[in-house]
């Protein structure tokens, strides 16, 4: 029989799409607050662009897309947690209906990337308190390997190599817990 033990823990992320950039700079110091500084930070690119202009009318114009990875590591059963904290935040900046701004954190480990979601489909798994999760990217042979569902955006190149970033620094900081232990 397997013996319970904690959770390993594993790198936030927070995708992070925004058309305004006071709404957006106000939304990172709430972050980082909440959970630290980052240490990686992907280019900016434009989500309505490159991906699709779902979130236009919402945001009140062009999505545009950063992915932030911050220092310190996380149990990811804290993931519904984060997600929970996340959509307050989104609608703290709402007007009306229209979220101002859209978080989505997530978890990297060695070999996958989890996104945390309210939207409930065959694919995804229960959490607790209405989040689900499910496996974005899995990492295999030296790189990310996409999945039916993986998002446009995870799929691409550029995302991918920033993950990739991330997923050492990860490593680097896996490594030195196991060793002061």
């Amino acid at each position: 029989m397997g013996a319970v033990c904690e959770f390993e823990k594993e790198k936030l992320i927070i995708g992070v799409i925004y058309s305004d950039t006071e709404v957006f700079n106000r939304v990172m110091e709430i972050l980082v607050s909440e959970f630290g500084e980052c240490d990686l930070v992907s280019e900016e690119f434009s989500f309505s662009k490159e991906y699709s202009t779902y979130y236009d009318d919402e945001l009140g114009g062009e999505g545009m897309r950063r992915i932030y990875s911050f220092k310190e590591l996380v149990a990811p059963d804290r993931q519904a947690e984060i997600k929970i904290r996340t959509n307050e935040i989104e609608k703290q900046f709402s007007v009306g209906e229209n979220r101002k701004i859209n978080l989505d954190p997530g978890f990297i480990s060695h070999g996958r990337l989890l996104l945390a979601t309210t939207k409930k489909t065959g694919f995804r798994i229960a959490l607790s308190d209405g989040i689900y999760t499910e496996l974005t990217l899995f990492y295999a042979r030296g790189r990310w390997n996409k999945l039916p569902w993986t998002y446009r955006d995870y799929q691409s190149e550029r995302v991918q190599k920033f993950l990739t970033k991330v997923r050492k620094i990860y490593l680097e900081q896996r490594k030195e817990l196991i060793l002061d232990k």
